[in-house]
């Protein structure tokens, strides 16, 4: 490792193709460590150490009997998140104002558990700082809910483009590596639902109230599957462009699928799955009725070719379907 001359911050070193190594979670001490100690455990330089104590105050909080300086259990701890966000790509200056209001919780001597450290306090600097598909997965594993809904929090007023942005560079990255792990949990505990929940959550907060005037939009999930957080995502960004975007919920088959369209008169159905074993036959009943009707399906690789139609499309990823939709239901008509 090197140390940045600007900030004091460490620069990473790493044979070529290996990734930056995760920084190890501290050995529980009862007795106040030196500098050079704090160091060694968090994988920077003492000098580094210095200079966030000098330009941040994430010093040593404990004097030994010749009056020198030692940090504690909780100054580590607030240290290793300090070292966690600037991994993350965090600024320095930001990781330590995060450090710095961290909760740590410090176990007793001798007890052999492990600090509980939250590493935010405070919904508008966790969404502005700590929202990264890394922060997001390790306070899913902690089954840290709160910390989730603070990281997953958007700001009222958000647009198309933030809650675009919310979906491909924080819940799906984040989504995805949580699917790649394997986790023994207990009873009630799940990283994943932990995420959906706080998204789901977050939406609820940001919700605007529903657009007049504008097209219509259903959101379909095939039958005997359950509706994906990415359908919630779609709809969102639809209505904050001012676009009345329903997801439809529950069985959804070819007969209900051609009421709905006569009931509502969409400027577009959107159909998502994420099983490519679908059965995709409203797509082409809806196609033969309503020939003029803009559809667009969203399916895994490897999945079938969708039903023959002019106005059906297929789309693959979440940009480029919430744009497809946006082009043609911000000019149809409603009603």
């Amino acid at each position: 490792m090197t140390l940045s001359p600007d900030d004091g911050s460490v620069v990473p070193e790493h044979d070529d193709g290996d990734p930056t190594p995760e920084v190890a979670a501290p050995v529980h001490h009862a007795a106040p460590l030196t500098v050079a100690a704090v160091a060694a455990r968090l994988g920077v330089a003492p000098a580094t150490l210095r200079t966030w104590d000098r330009r941040y105050g994430l010093g040593p909080s404990e004097r030994s009997a010749g009056s020198h300086r030692r940090y504690s259990v909780a100054d580590v701890e607030r240290l290793l998140v300090m070292r966690r966000l600037t991994l993350d790509g965090v600024a320095p200056g930001d990781a330590a104002r995060i450090a710095s209001v961290a909760d740590v919780d410090v176990p007793a001597a001798g007890t052999g558990r492990r600090a509980a450290v939250s590493p935010v306090r405070g919904r508008a600097v966790a969404a502005a700082v700590v929202g990264t598909p890394t922060a997001l997965v390790d306070a899913a594993l902690e089954d840290d809910a709160a910390t989730c809904r603070a990281i997953v929090s958007l700001a009222h007023g958000a647009g198309t483009q933030e809650l675009e942005r919310w979906w491909t560079e924080l819940l799906e990255p984040a989504l995805t590596e949580l699917s790649r792990r394997t986790v023994v949990d207990r009873p009630g505990a799940d990283a994943a639902l932990t995420v959906r929940a706080a998204a789901v959550d977050a939406l609820r907060d940001w919700l605007p109230p529903a657009p007049r005037g504008g097209g219509v939009v259903l959101v379909l999930v095939p039958g005997g599957q359950e509706r994906p957080l990415l359908v919630h995502a779609l709809a969102a960004a639809l209505v904050a462009a001012g676009i009345d975007a329903r997801a439809v919920g529950g069985p959804t088959s070819v007969h209900h699928a051609l009421e709905l369209v006569v009931m509502t008169r969409p400027g577009a159905v959107v159909t998502v799955s994420r099983r490519a074993d679908v059965d995709l036959s409203h797509v082409a009943e809806i196609a033969r009725a309503h020939p003029s009707l803009a559809q667009f399906v969203m399916l895994p690789d490897g999945a079938t070719d969708v039903p023959a139609g002019s106005s059906v499309a297929r789309s693959r990823t979440f940009r480029g379907l919430l744009h497809e939709v946006l082009a043609v239901a911000v000019r149809a008509p409603n009603g």
